[in-house]
């Protein structure tokens, strides 16, 4: 799947292969140790990527729900 800007794409691809090298050869295996992430860079790229896509095509974003938004507003409200 392409990213949202093209210039992104070989970015997620980049960050799809690590990602999924990680989790198949080290997280499955409970390998995943203190390590951190080892494509927490490839992320980061990509994200700033991503927003930059996002501003230049005018995407509208408002009301959209990012990972761990729901459950931080519920968890912020109680």
């Amino acid at each position: 799947m392409n990213s949202v800007g093209e210039a992104c794409t070989e970015l997620k691809r980049d960050y799809d292969q690590c990602f999924n090298r990680w989790f198949a050869e080290k997280f499955l295996k409970g390998e995943a140790g203190d390590g951190g992430d080892p494509c927490v860079q490839l992320f980061k790229r990509y994200q700033l990527c991503v927003q930059k896509a996002i501003k230049e095509k005018d995407i509208p974003i408002e009301g959209l729900e990012f990972m761990g938004s729901s459950k931080e507003k519920s968890e912020n409200s109680s």
